[in-house]
Order: structure tokens, then sequence, then C-alpha cells
């Protein structure tokens, strides 16, 4: 199964919502800033600041990345795709774990 893609994707999200967390805690703040913050590499923290922005998230300015003004909608929104995805998981382990009994 696509455990390690899964894994890899929980990854790249997780280092979104640090960035994300960065920015919306010291906002404006720029990349090389946020990669000392963080400890994700800058090349990662640029790719991260772009999915961000395409996803509405965050707004570049000139003095760095600052949170979009709905911000806290969006953060609303995220924890409750967390807290289900988490569900779900838990609801795939408890069908797995049945199988291999």
């Amino acid at each position: 199964m696509g455990i390690e893609r899964l894994g890899n994707q929980v990854e790249k999200e997780s280092r979104d919502l640090a960035i994300l967390e960065a920015v919306i805690e010291n906002g404006p703040i720029g990349i090389v800033r946020l990669a000392e913050e963080t400890g994700i590499p800058k090349h990662k923290v640029r790719y991260s600041l772009r999915m961000l922005e395409d996803d509405e998230l965050i707004e570049p300015t000139p003095q760095g990345a600052i949170p979009a003004d709905d911000i806290d909608e969006h953060v609303a929104q995220i924890n409750e795709g967390i807290d289900h995805l988490v569900g779900r998981l838990s609801e795939l382990k408890n069908v797995v774990g049945s199988v291999e009994n």
C-alpha cells in the first residue's frame, strides 16, 4: 500500500503548517528568517510559501510573508480537516487490525 507516499505527504503538510505557524506568529517574515526559525532548508521554505500563497493562507509583501486577513477561518478549517483525517486513519487501522487477527 502507499504508506510511504502517505508518510511523505504528511511530512510535506507538516512542514507547510510549521511555516504557516511561523508566519502567523512573526509576520512579516522572509525566507531566511523562516529557515532559521523553523530549521527547514530555504528551498523547502520557498516551496511551502508558494503552496501557502496558492491556498490563500498567506500574502507576500515587500517585508515578507504575512497571514491572510481571514487566517482564523482557514486555521479552523484546517483543524477540522485534521480531526477528520485522524478519525479516518483510526478507522482504517481498526479495519487492518481485524484482518490481521
